[in-house]
C-alpha cells in the first residue's frame, strides 16, 4: 500500500522510481493481487498515468485491462477505471492532447523571460495519430474484445455503460472497418446499441448518437438494421423533444446520423418515405415573422435539414424514387413551406442559397411542383412572380457568386423536362406579349445577355438555352425575338445581336456562354440553321477563329467554334445555295483542314473544366473564372462530337447514296407502318366479333338456366302427379262399389271440360312437336355450312352444339308431358268405369267425400296444365330468339369470310412488295459494301419482320 500511496501522490524517501517501472509495478499488482481493493487501487493509478504515459500503459497494461474486464464483471468501479484507462490509451482527441500539453512546464530562461519552444511537428503529431491506431489494432485483433464490449453496454451502471459507449466510438474511429463487421456479425449487437437512444440520461443518449454516426458511416448494410431498428422514429422524437431547428448540438446529431442512414441508400430512403416521415419534416421549416434571431446552431441544424430534403430528391436517385418523393413534399405543403422560406425577409444568405437549391430539387423534372412554383409570388408591391425575383438576383453582380449559380440551378431545374414553362419564357420575350409596364423574365435575360458583367452574360446565355432544350418548337419561336439595339436603327434579331457580340472579341467566359446558346438553339433545328447561315458574316467568322493558332484560353473557343460550324453541316437542309453541306466541307478543307477541325473539336470533352460540370447538374464552381462549361451541354458535346466527325469525313457520293439509303429504308417502314395499321384493324374487327360472341355466349347461359328451371318445375309437377294417382288408385280400391249415380251431375261437367282442355293441349303439342322439327332441320342446315366454313366459325358450332342440347331439352320435356296426359287419361277411364257399377246407399256419403276430392286434386292438375302450356310458350320464344341468332351469325360469317379473302390478296400484294423492297435494300447493302463504307447487320431487323409476318399469317388463319 505504501507503493500505491506513492503513486498516488504521497512522497516515500528514497529516488523515484521512473514511469516505466512505476507502470510496470502497477501491472504485476492488478495481475496478482488476489484482493479486489487491491486491483481496484491499481487499475485507478494506471487510468491516471494512462494519458502521460500513454505508450507504456498501452504496451503494458492493455492484456490486464481486457482480463479485468472478463473477469471482475461484478464490480462496477473497477470496470469503469478500466474502461476509461483503455479509452485514454486508444483515444486521438485533441482535448487529450491540450491536457497532456497544460500538464507540461515551459521552460525559461536566465532572464526570466521564456524559452521559445518548437512545436511538435507534422511527423510527431502523425505519430500520435498512429499510436492510437496500433493499439486499436491490436485491440480488435481478437473479435471477442468487442463483443465483450457490446456485452457490458447491457450494464445499466453509469459509470460503466458510459465510458464503454465513448471506448466503442474511438475504436470506430480508427479501425471502422474491421469493428464494423465484428459488430455486424455480432449476434443483437446493432439492437444494443440501438438501445443507447432510449436511455433517459442524456448524456448517454448524446455519446450513442456519436457513436451510432460513426456506425453507419459507409456501410449500407449496418444503415439498413439500424433503420430497421426503428431509428426514423426514434431520431425524429428526439429532434422534436429537442425543439427541431432552434435546438442545440444534439439536434446536430441526430439529423447527422439522419443523413448517413439515407444518403445514397434507396432501401432507406424507401423506407423513410413509405413509413410517412417526410410529412414529420414540414414543423422544422415553419419560422416565426420575426427571423432577426438566426443563431449559429439554428444555421447550422436548418442547415442539415435542407440537406436531408435534398438527400430524397437528388438527381442521383432513381427517376422513380425520385417522383414518388417530390409528390409527397407537394402533397404534404413541405414544397409550399419552403417556397415561403425563399420569399421571406432577413433569412441568412447562406440559409438563403441552400433553400434555393433544395426547392430546385424538390421541382425537378416533376410537372406539378414546377407549375406551383411558377404560381408563387413575392411578398412585393406589385406583387411578382419569384421567378422574376430570382433572375434579377442572378444578372446583378452585386450578388454572391453561390446565390447566383444557386438561382441558375433553380430556373434549371424548373425549365426541365418542362415544355409549358418554357413557352412561358420564351412567350416574355415575343413582341405581341412584351408589357413595358412590368419586368419579365425574358427582359431580364437579355439584359443579363448583353450586360457588362462577364458571369451575367453567361448564366443568362444558359438560362435561355434551357429555355429551348429538347423543344423545336421555342427554337422557332425565339427567331421571332427582334432587339432595338441604338435610336434610329433598325431592330436586329437576337440571332444576329449573338453572332453581333461574339465577333467583338469580349470575354472569354462571354463567349463561352454565348457560343453554347447558339449550338443548342439551332441543334436539331434546320429552320435556325439556315437563319444564322444568311448572314454572310458568320461562317467567315468561325473559319478564321477555328483556323488561328491562339492561347490556351482560346482554344476551347475555337472548339465551341468547331461544335457550332459541324452543327450548320449536320442539320444543313441544302436551302442556301451558298453554304450546302458539300461547300461548307470543302470550306473547311480549304481553310482549316479535316484533321485540323476535328483535333479542334475533341479539345472541348479534353477540357478540365468539362469534366467536372459532367458529373451532375447542379453548377458548383470554386471562382467566377472557372464557370464555363453548363452540365445540359455536355451531353450535348458527347451526343455531337462523333456525328459531325463522320460527317465531315464524307464525300458527296457517300452522303447521296447514304440519302437513297434512307429513302428507301423510310419507303420500307412506310410500308411496314401501313402493313401494321392493317393488321390493327383486323383486331380491332375479331376483338368486336369476339365481344359478339361472348355476348351470345351469355345469352345462351341464361337461356340454360331458364332450361334448368323449367325441368325443376317438371319434375315437381310429376312427384306431385304420382302422389295423386296413387291416392285415387287406393280410393277406387277400396269403394268400388259405391254408386255414382247418387253423386252430384256436376262432376261429370268437370270430367268434360278436363277431356276438352287435354285435347286443346294435344294439339298444342303437336303444333309445338311440327316448330321443333323445322328448327331441327334449320340447324342441321347451319351446321353442314359450319363444317364448309373458315377456321372463324368454331364459335358458331358451339352455339349451334348448345342449341341442339336445348331442343333435346325441350324434347324431353315434351315426352315427360304427354306420359302426365296419358295418366289423366287413365284416371278419367277408371273415374267413368266406377260410374258403371252399383253400390248401397249406405255408401254415398263415402263417395261423395271421394269424388269431392278428386275434383280438388282435378282443378290443381288443370293449373298444373295452364303452367306447363305458359312455360311452353317461353320456350317457343326464346327459340325463335336462338333462330334469329343464328341466321344473323349465319350472315356476319359470310360477310367475314369475304373480308378474310380479300385481306389475304392484299396481304400476298404487300408481300410481294416487301420482297422487292428487301432485293432493293439487298443490292443497296452490296453495293455500299463494295465501296468500302460499314453496313449496319439488319438481321434483326429481317428476324423481326419474318416473325411479324408469321405471326400475321397466324392471326389469319384463326
Amino acid at each position: 500500500m505504501n507503493f500505491l500511496r506513492g503513486v498516488m501522490g504521497g512522497q516515500a524517501a528514497g529516488p523515484q522510481p521512473s514511469g516505466a517501472e512505476t507502470i510496470h509495478k502497477l501491472c504485476d499488482r492488478v495481475a496478482s493481487s488476489t484482493l479486489l481493493e487491491d486491483r481496484r487501487d491499481a487499475v485507478r493509478a494506471l487510468k491516471s498515468l494512462s494519458k502521460k504515459y500513454r505508450l507504456e500503459v498501452g504496451t503494458q497494461a492493455m492484456d490486464h485491462l481486457v482480463n479485468i474486464l472478463q473477469t471482475d464483471r461484478s464490480d462496477s468501479e473497477i470496470l469503469g477505471y478500466a474502461l476509461d484507462t483503455l479509452y485514454n490509451i486508444l483515444c486521438n482527441d485533441e482535448e487529450e492532447e491540450q491536457d497532456e500539453s497544460e500538464d507540461a512546464v515551459t521552460p525559461v530562461s536566465a532572464s526570466g523571460k521564456p524559452k521559445n519552444v518548437s512545436m511538435p511537428d507534422e511527423t510527431t503529431q502523425k505519430q500520435s495519430d498512429d499510436l492510437g491506431a496500433q493499439f486499436t489494432e491490436q485491440f480488435v485483433q481478437d473479435p471477442e474484445h468487442v463483443t465483450l464490449l457490446l456485452a457490458l453496454l447491457e450494464e445499466f451502471d453509469f459509470h460503466v455503460r458510459w465510458p464503454g459507449v465513448k471506448l466503442l466510438t474511438a475504436l470506430l474511429k480508427n479501425q471502422g472497418v474491421q469493428v464494423q463487421g465484428i459488430i455486424l456479425v455480432s449476434p443483437m449487437g446493432v439492437s444494443r446499441l440501438m438501445d443507447l437512444l432510449a436511455d433517459s440520461r442524456e448524456v448517454i443518449r448524446n455519446d450513442g448518437l456519436l457513436l451510432l454516426q460513426q456506425l453507419t458511416k459507409s456501410n449500407a448494410a449496418i444503415q439498413k438494421i439500424v433503420a430497421f431498428e426503428s431509428a426514423f422514429e426514434r431520431l425524429l422524437d428526439i429532434i422534436t423533444e429537442e425543439g427541431s431547428s432552434d435546438g442545440g448540438i444534439v439536434v446536430e446529431d441526430c439529423l447527422l446520423l439522419l443523413l448517413n442512414l439515407l444518403k445514397n441508400n434507396s432501401s432507406n430512403q424507401n423506407f423513410f418515405k413509405e413509413g410517412s416521415y417526410i410529412q414529420r419534416m414540414k414543423p422544422w421549416f415553419e419560422i416565426g415573422d420575426d427571423n432577426s434571431g438566426w443563431s449559429a446552431q439554428k444555421v447550422t441544424n436548418l442547415h442539415l435539414m435542407l440537406q436531408l430534403v435534398r438527400v430524397m430528391v437528388s438527381p442521383v436517385n432513381s427517376p422513380g424514387a425520385t417522383a414518388s418523393c417530390q409528390k409527397s413534399m407537394y402533397q404534404c405543403g413541405l414544397l409550399q413551406q419552403l417556397c415561403t422560406i425563399l420569399m421571406a425577409t432577413g433569412v441568412p444568405a447562406d440559409i438563403l442559397t441552400e433553400t434555393i437549391n433544395t426547392v430546385s430539387e424538390v421541382i425537378r423534372g416533376s410537372q406539378v411542383n414546377q407549375d406551383y412554383f411558377a404560381s408563387v409570388n413575392a411578398p412585393s408591391n406589385p406583387p411578382r412572380p419569384a421567378i422574376v425575383v430570382l433572375l434579377m438576383s442572378m444578372v446583378n453582380e452585386r450578388q454572391p457568386f453561390v446565390l447566383r449559380c444557386a438561382v441558375l440551378y433553380c430556373f434549371q431545374c424548373f425549365l426541365y423536362k418542362n415544355q409549358k414553362g418554357q413557352g412561358e419564357i420564351v412567350a416574355t420575350l415575343l413582341p405581341s406579349t412584351i408589357d413595358a409596364n412590368s419586368i419579365s423574365a425574358g427582359q431580364l435575360l437579355c439584359g443579363g445577355l448583353f450586360s457588362a458583367d462577364s458571369l451575367s452574360n453567361w448564366c443568362a446565355a444558359v438560362a435561355l438555352a434551357h429555355s429551348l432544350q429538347d423543344n423545336l418548337t421555342q427554337k422557332e419561336q425565339l427567331l421571332r425575338v427582334q432587339l432595338a439595339t441604338s435610336l434610329g436603327k433598325p431592330p436586329v434579331s437576337l440571332l444576329q445581336q449573338c453572332t453581333n457580340i461574339l465577333s467583338q472579341g469580349s470575354k472569354v467566359q462571354t463567349r463561352v456562354g454565348l457560343l453554347m446558346l447558339l449550338c443548342t438553339w439551332i441543334n436539331n433545328c434546320p429552320i435556325a440553321v439556315t437563319h444564322f447561315l444568311h448572314n454572310q458574316e458568320n461562317v467567315p467568322f468561325l473559319t478564321a477563329q477555328i483556323s488561328e493558332n491562339l492561347g490556351e484560353d482560346e482554344r476551347l473557343v475555337q472548339g465551341l467554334c468547331a461544335l457550332l460550324l459541324g452543327i450548320c453541316i449536320y442539320y444543313n437542309d441544302n436551302s442556301l445555295e451558298n453554304y450546302t453541306k458539300e461547300k461548307l466541307k470543302q470550306l473547311i478543307e480549304k481553310r482549316i483542314g479535316k484533321e485540323n477541325f476535328v483535333e479542334k473539336l475533341g479539345f472541348i470533352t479534353k477540357h478540365e473544366l468539362y469534366s467536372r460540370a459532367a458529373q451532375k447538374p447542379q453548377p458548383v464552381f470554386p471562382s467566377p473564372e472557372q464557370m464555363l462549361f453548363d452540365h445540359e451541354f455536355t451531353k450535348l458535346v458527347k451526343e455531337l462530337e462523333g456525328v459531325i466527325t463522320k460527317a465531315v469525313h464524307k464525300s458527296n457520293e457517300e452522303e447521296k447514296k447514304e440519302e437513297e439509303v434512307k429513302k428507301t429504308l423510310e419507303q420500307h417502314d412506310n410500308i411496314v407502318t401501313q402493313y401494321k395499321e392493317l393488321i390493327r384493324e383486323q383486331d380491332s374487327q375479331i376483338q368486336e366479333l369476339k365481344e359478339q360472341v361472348q355476348s351470345m355466349s351469355s345469352q345462351n347461359e341464361q337461356m340454360q338456366t331458364t332450361v334448368s328451371q323449367q325441368l325443376a318445375q317438371i319434375q315437381q309437377h310429376k312427384d306431385q302427379y304420382n302422389i295423386l294417382k296413387l291416392k285415387i288408385g287406393k280410393e277406387s280400391q277400396s269403394n268400388g262399389q259405391v254408386d255414382v249415380s247418387q253423386v252430384n251431375g256436376l262432376q261429370t261437367e268437370e270430367l268434360t271440360q278436363l277431356r276438352e282442355e287435354v285435347e286443346e293441349l294435344r294439339k298444342q303439342h303437336a303444333l309445338f312437336q311440327t316448330q321443333l322439327e323445322d328448327k331441327d332441320a334449320l340447324i342441321h342446315t347451319l351446321r353442314s355450312e359450319t363444317v364448309d366454313g373458315s377456321a372463324g366459325g368454331s364459335d358458331d358450332t358451339e352455339l349451334l352444339k348448345e342449341l341442339e342440347a336445348l331442343r333435346s331439352r325441350v324434347q324431353t320435356q315434351s315426352a315427360e308431358i304427354n306420359q302426365m296426359k296419358t295418366e289423366r287419361q287413365e284416371l278419367l277411364r277408371r273415374a267413368e268405369a266406377g260410374s258403371s257399377d252399383g253400390v248401397s246407399g249406405s255408401d254415398g256419403s263415402l263417395l261423395a267425400e271421394a269424388l269431392a276430392a278428386q275434383t280438388t286434386e282435378t282443378e290443381k292438375l288443370k293449373e298444373e296444365a295452364k303452367g306447363l302450356s305458359e312455360s311452353r310458350a317461353e320456350l317457343e320464344q326464346q327459340l325463335a330468339a336462338a333462330t334469329s341468332t343464328v341466321a344473323i351469325l349465319q350472315t356476319e360469317k359470310a360477310k367475314l369470310q369475304t373480308e378474310v379473302q380479300e385481306s389475304k390478296k392484299e396481304q400476298d400484294d404487300l408481300l410481294m412488295l416487301l420482297a422487292d423492297q428487301d432485293q432493293k435494300i439487298h443490292s443497296l447493302k452490296l453495293k455500299l459494301k463494295d465501296l468500302g463504307e460499314p453496313v449496319d447487320d439488319e438481321d434483326d431487323l429481317d428476324g423481326r419482320d419474318q416473325t411479324t409476318d408469321e405471326d400475321e399469317e397466324d392471326e389469319d388463319e384463326d
